[in-house]
């Protein structure tokens, strides 16, 4: 490998779809081997464009990229993004993470 050669990262990215039948937006986030965080948000976007033209919905071109410190493996961390606010942490979760319209299973732990 030559001095010049650049080493690549794992980076994941978020992007958000819009689904106009029933009225959903998605968050998804892949994860791209790329020499850069540019790099990685042009393969999110290409992919993501591609995503949406098969399933038929639109993307809104909102891409967050994060330069993943652990290796890609069970229980490594792919995604990490801090936020500041003066919620309290009840009124935060409802407000940014469960505001009721989420469209997902709750976990009943067995007995």
């Amino acid at each position: 490998m030559s001095n010049d050669a650049v080493k690549a990262t794992w980076f994941s990215a978020r992007c958000v779809f819009h689904h106009l039948d029933p009225d959903v937006f998605e968050e998804r986030i892949t994860v791209w081997l790329a020499p850069d965080v540019d790099a990685a948000i042009e393969l999110a976007e290409g992919e993501a464009e591609a995503y949406a033209a098969v399933n038929e919905i639109q993307f809104n071109g909102f891409v967050q990229a994060y330069a993943m410190i652990d290796e890609l493996e069970s229980g490594a961390e792919v995604f990490s993004l801090g936020r500041t606010s003066d919620l309290p942490e009840d009124e935060y979760l409802t407000r940014f993470f469960h505001t009721g319209d989420e469209r997902q299973r709750e976990f009943e732990p067995e007995e």
